[in-house]
């Protein structure tokens, strides 16, 4: 809650809007009554006619519609506090996701993160659109109208001074319970959405391992789990609103009453203050109870502000970038590592790491399974940053380095890249740092060895894909990835296993594009086929995180047993 009220509280222009309309609020408040009185008395008890009470009159339509003006602007301010509080929650998220994508995607449920991205935010919109505003009328209203109950008749004063404190009292038992409940509720909620988008993405895996009605049943259990979290909150609700009915109601009788027997028994207060009186003291409790709604509300965004900022100060390793220019755009930089380490939780995935990656070579990353590959991949990248030593590129520190600077300069191609929807040209282009026309966009797709396939198509490359990709193979993906390389020229090239799981004509085609793209930039390739191996000027042998061995085809065979081992197997006509 202390997060959420920071927040708001900076937003000063749009709390002072606050404070002052909640001031002119509680004086039209005071004015509704005051003429509305007035012309009761002038008419009923004064005996006026109809043409004295036209100013009284005039004087009341204009408090309404000042009323009415001054209650839409508050209302209007709390909205637009909430929708940039919900940007700023949004902004964050999205930022530390994009950040650090990597660990953000290994962590948790991909459905988990979209509620919080959407559902949390969304629940603390009632905290900033109604509690907050309602906070501030509460603490300006109700003293404003004592304050002038006081003026008219001191026992009415004093009977809504000892009365009032029941409704924050009350407010404050059922917060306690509401803070709970709202807190289960969202739990509940993000465990459902994580579950329904994990198991709609297994769907098909489910369905043929027989699982898929185990599934149906966890997920109608989950529902049912979020169903009543959420019946508790509602109960909670009406509860609340009951007693705060009940009290309020009880006060204003007790009110109405004491005025009544002084004025008809005792005669020691006259029409005009009494029915005053009653009429302002509804005004004086029904902020009050606003308030009370407002807080049950508050209190029920605190289960999604735990939710967020569990999200946001979460364990992860920051990338942050510097401002620096690199100098030299026309040659490759010279990478350095030095004793780079990152872990993943409490476990090392890469471990002192320092190896050296001159300009226009072609590095390979080998190991087994799991040694760490992708991990100093990524490290060298820049999409995650060293835990500890340093990346240095051209003799300085690579986050040192603007973050468009470096990105701008390599290219990088994933087991699985990832193809959005819209054209082929669109998603070629995608990485591009300058407009590109037609023709170049065709050339690095022909470069890439997906001519044939755009020639079959009516539109060419303005031909639509589906999201993911669909509508092509797994080889057609890969080599669509590869023509963003060639239209892009980055000077740094990374591969990360891009031949696994290719047909023979698409990892030749693969092989032919290497060839063509090393004599302008440095390749860095995480390779399991040998002949992918051998033609490298450089092969670091990974294992568990470690830099076993590094050095030529020939150098490792010699100094390297695991390095020969890999290679046997390889070349008995197994799979590495």
């Amino acid at each position: 809650m202390k997060h959420l009220s920071k927040i708001a509280f900076e937003e000063k222009k749009k709390i002072w809007i606050l404070v002052l309309t909640s001031v002119f609020i509680a004086l039209t408040i005071v004015g509704q009554a005051y003429f509305f009185v007035a012309v009761v008395d002038r008419i009923f008890l004064q005996g006026g006619s109809f043409e004295s009470i036209l100013p009284l009159l005039a004087g009341l339509l204009l408090v309404l519609m000042g009323r009415s003006l001054f209650t839409w602007l508050n209302g209007h301010t709390g909205v637009k506090l909430a929708s940039h509080a919900k940007q700023h929650f949004r902004k964050r998220l999205i930022r530390k996701y994009a950040e650090n994508p990597v660990l953000s995607s290994l962590k948790g449920q991909s459905g988990r993160k979209v509620s919080v991205l959407m559902d949390a935010v969304d629940e603390v919109d009632g905290y900033y659109s109604r509690y907050i505003p309602q906070m501030i009328q509460t603490a300006i209203i109700p003293i404003i109208i004592l304050v002038v109950v006081f003026t008219q008749h001191i026992y009415s004063g004093l009977i809504m001074i000892v009365t009032a404190p029941f409704i924050p009292f009350f407010m404050a038992i059922v917060g306690v319970m509401t803070k709970k409940k709202s807190e289960e509720q969202m739990e509940q909620l993000s465990a459902f959405s994580g579950k329904f988008l994990d198991t709609l993405q297994g769907l098909l895996t489910l369905k043929l391992f027989g699982r898929s009605k185990q599934q149906k049943d966890d997920i109608k259990s989950s529902s049912i789990g979020f169903r009543d979290a959420t019946m508790e909150v509602l109960k909670v609700a009406f509860i609340s609103s009951l007693m705060l009915e009940f009290i309020s109601m009880l006060s204003i009788g007790i009110i109405a009453l004491e005025i009544a027997i002084r004025l008809v028994v005792y005669e020691s207060i006259g029409f005009f203050p009494a029915f005053f009186i009653l009429i302002l003291a509804p005004e004086f409790y029904l902020t009050l109870k606003e308030f009370g709604s407002a807080f049950h509300t508050g209190r029920g965004s605190s289960g999604a502000a735990n939710q967020l900022v569990e999200e946001l100060e979460g364990d992860g390793n920051k990338v942050e970038w510097g401002e620096a220019l690199i100098e030299n755009k026309e040659a490759p930089p010279q990478i350095n590592l030095d004793k780079v380490s990152f872990s993943y939780g409490n476990e090392f995935s890469i471990k002192s790491i320092t190896a050296s990656i001159p300009p226009y070579s072609q590095a390979a990353i080998i190991g087994r399974s799991g040694a760490g590959k992708s991990t100093l991949l990524h490290l060298i990248a820049g999409i995650i940053k060293p835990g500890e030593g340093k990346i240095e590129v051209q003799g300085r520190n690579m986050f040192s380095y603007h973050e468009k600077e470096w990105f701008d300069q390599i290219g990088y191609i994933s087991q699985d890249p990832y193809i959005f929807s819209g054209t082929i040209a669109d998603n070629i282009a995608i990485g591009a740092t300058v407009t590109y026309t037609d023709e170049e966009i065709a050339r690095a797709a022909e470069k890439a060895g997906l001519a044939s396939l755009i020639d079959t198509f009516e539109e060419g490359i303005h031909t639509f894909v589906g999201e993911g990709g669909r509508g092509l193979s797994g080889g057609e993906k890969q080599r669509l990835a590869i023509a963003r390389v060639f239209l892009k020229k980055p000077s740094v090239i990374l591969f990360d296993e891009p031949t696994t799981g290719l047909d023979l004509k698409t990892e030749q085609v693969l092989q032919d594009s290497l060839e063509k793209l090393s004599e302008s930039a440095t390749i860095i390739t995480v390779a399991h086929r040998l002949h992918t191996i051998k033609k490298a000027d450089r092969i670091f042998l990974i294992d568990k995180g470690e830099l076993i061995a590094s050095g030529t085809h020939e150098e490792l065979l010699k100094q390297a047993q695991e390095y020969r081992d890999m290679v046997n197997v390889q070349q008995g006509g197994n799979s590495a």
